[in-house]
């Protein structure tokens, strides 16, 4: 089996926003990494070359004999969008959803194009539950 790339490793997290070309996409990781510590009260990891991570727990696929860790949550400034890790499969999000403003989601993520086009105060109440529920399922 293929060993899984994403991992935890000490590269800089602030060397790695700063080098995001788009100065309004910068900002914005600067605003997500304080409000994804205050919310977790983790310190931020980077994880490969792309994710911020904040805390982690181990996993074990039910389908394949794949097992690692990842972190509880996390964003990565993409090209396209702020991609946040905060969806987990198991937490109804759908009130949340209708009251954040302009995005987009997959099965786990959140994809935001910029800060200023959602409510900040759901964004954080939606941060908090997944953290709070990942802590339920993998304390």
């Amino acid at each position: 089996m293929a060993d899984i790339k994403t991992k935890r490793n000490d590269a800089s997290v602030l060397d790695f926003i700063n080098s995001v070309d788009d100065e309004v996409k910068r900002q914005d990781s600067l605003k997500l990494l304080e409000l994804f510590e205050r919310c977790t009260g983790e310190k931020p990891a980077m994880w490969g070359s792309a994710i911020i991570g904040y805390g982690s727990f181990h996993y074990k696929s039910e389908r394949s004999a794949q097992e690692g860790d990842w972190p509880i949550t996390g964003f990565s400034p993409r090209k396209q969008n702020l991609t946040l890790y905060i969806l987990d499969s198991v937490t109804d999000f759908s009130g949340d959803l209708a009251k954040l403003g302009k995005h987009k989601t997959s099965v786990s993520c959140l994809y935001i194009k910029r800060l200023s086009d959602v409510d900040l105060g759901v964004l954080e109440a939606m941060i908090n539950k997944c953290v709070k529920r990942m802590r339920e399922l993998y304390p």
